[in-house]
């Protein structure tokens, strides 16, 4: 099903979207008829940090999770018909939270309970990117590389993959929950970030779109023993020595699409894939989680770090102009996705204390950037505004939200994995425009901190294309010493 286009899309940001998509198909070539990555280490050999955490779960907020109607409120005001736009900062009012002096958006109540568990980032920054599109900055905010690159950029999960390996050699260390990659706008766009680039493939993602059909994935075809999967596996190498394409595809990544088959068979051989079967968990637990798909993906996610998984995102999914992406309607549509997402994240974290696992489990809640009511990208910026609600004034319950594209300062929620509880880093300003004033955390920064808890030096890199590739750009993401513990 293709997307149909909005009403306001351009002919600009048409191009603009057609131009990303080419040079990132160009980049992903480059990238398979390359040789294998090698580590580079420089002069002096990279010292990788002590972890403090070894799975990471990130719950990504697709599409533009506003941050002053959850986790970093300002001045209240309810719908009222002439309101003036401007001055509306936030549409909830704040409510408190288990962590003392941390007041976090009304909707939020469940989560509210174990703030006192987290380490609160309110001044975490994107940078303008001009046409401001979804896919551009979630490509950065996945890979820590604006696009388009030359090669193509692994995602932060198959950097953990590939650094670290797998904690359980029959779990793929790299699981992604909840997004179709088919049937959805911007379907190329978002397979351009969720890769493991020149990694190969055996460091990809295992896509588990719908949670509830997980089990499915990991027991063979009906009809196909594992002895016929074997046999496949043993065609597939044969018709791969003997395929026309072979020259164009280097030897490292014919035999990493090779071992990917092979952990494939391994699981499907494994009492470890009922991990992927939500439906095996207790009735009582499994309704407190169950709030739609992204609160079964939250289960998920939690059955498969008890199991043994390295890095997992599980994201309410990007659809354009639905779920955070929210350019009419704000209020209506934040107020029914705070539903979807407040009793699971809340009981995924008290399930991982439950169970010893949230000290070495680093959850991550985050988006691309936030909204405001008048602002598109940063104060300044020549992004075109992109609302379908522009009003001066109030009219109708649609206009009442934030609605616009905000790059100067959002938020991001920490819980375990070293990170401090109860603790809030960085401060936006309290009125209009509402930019990150101390402490600005960077993408850059964000992803070392990240690193640094589950013990990967920022610095790390490896030869692609005779060149040095870093996990974070030119490896010079510094990790935000304060929020550790």
């Amino acid at each position: 099903m293709k997307r149909r286009r909005s009403h306001f899309e351009s002919c600009e940001e048409i191009l603009a979207r057609r131009d990303f998509l080419k040079a990132l198909s160009a980049s992903s070539a480059a990238a398979l008829m390359s040789g294998a990555p090698s580590a580079l280490f420089g002069e002096e050999p990279v010292m990788h940090p002590h972890p403090t955490a070894d799975c990471c779960i990130l719950l990504w907020m697709g599409g533009g999770m506003a941050a002053p109607e959850t986790w970093d409120p300002k001045r209240y005001l309810p719908f009222e018909v002439g309101l003036p736009v401007e001055k509306i900062l936030s549409t909830f009012p704040a409510i408190d939270t288990a962590a003392d002096g941390i007041r976090i958006s009304q909707g939020l109540e469940e989560i509210a309970q174990v703030m006192d568990r987290a380490t609160l980032i309110r001044s975490h920054v994107q940078p303008d990117l001009g046409t401001i599109l979804h896919s551009r900055h979630q490509y950065h905010w996945h890979t820590g590389y604006v696009p388009p690159q030359t090669v193509a950029a692994p995602h932060i999960g198959a950097w953990m993959a590939k650094v670290l390996g797998p904690r359980n050699e029959v779990i793929p260390p790299f699981i992604n929950i909840g997004q179709r990659l088919e049937g959805v706008g911007e379907q190329e766009e978002l397979k351009a970030f969720t890769t493991a680039g020149f990694f190969g493939s055996e460091f990809g993602p295992f896509n588990l779109p719908y949670p509830e059909e997980a089990a499915r994935s990991v027991r063979p075809p009906k009809g196909m023993e594992p002895g016929r999967f074997a046999d496949r596996y043993r065609f597939y190498r044969k018709l791969i020595d003997q395929s026309p394409e072979r020259d164009h595809l280097s030897d490292y990544h014919q035999e990493s699409v090779l071992r990917s088959m092979d952990n494939a068979h391994k699981l499907l051989s494994s009492k470890h894939r009922d991990a992927f079967d939500i439906t095996l968990e207790p009735k009582e637990s499994y309704d407190r989680y169950n709030t739609g798909r992204f609160g079964q993906g939250c289960l998920l996610a939690r059955r498969l770090a008890e199991s043994g998984a390295r890095f997992i995102e599980v994201t309410t999914e990007y659809v354009p102009f639905v779920h955070w992406d929210t350019h009419e309607n704000g209020h209506t549509t934040v107020e029914r996705l705070k539903k979807e997402i407040d009793r699971p994240i809340a009981q995924l974290i008290r399930d991982l204390e439950s169970r010893g696992l949230l000290d070495r489990t680093l959850v991550v809640i985050a988006s691309e950037f936030s909204r405001d009511m008048m602002i598109e990208g940063v104060p300044g910026s020549s992004a075109r505004d992109q609302s379908r609600a522009r009003t001066d004034k109030l009219a109708e319950m649609k206009h009442y939200g934030l609605h616009r594209h905000f790059t100067g300062g959002n938020s991001v929620v920490l819980f375990g994995g070293g990170m401090k509880r109860g603790y809030v880093h960085g401060k936006t300003a309290d009125e209009r425009p509402l930019v990150a004033v101390e402490n600005p955390v960077t993408i850059s920064d964000l992803h070392a901190t990240l690193f640094t808890a589950m013990g990967i030096s920022p610095k790390t890199a490896y030869d692609i294309e005779k060149r040095p590739f870093y996990a974070t750009v030119d490896g010079k993401g510094q990790a935000v010493r304060e929020v550790f513990v």
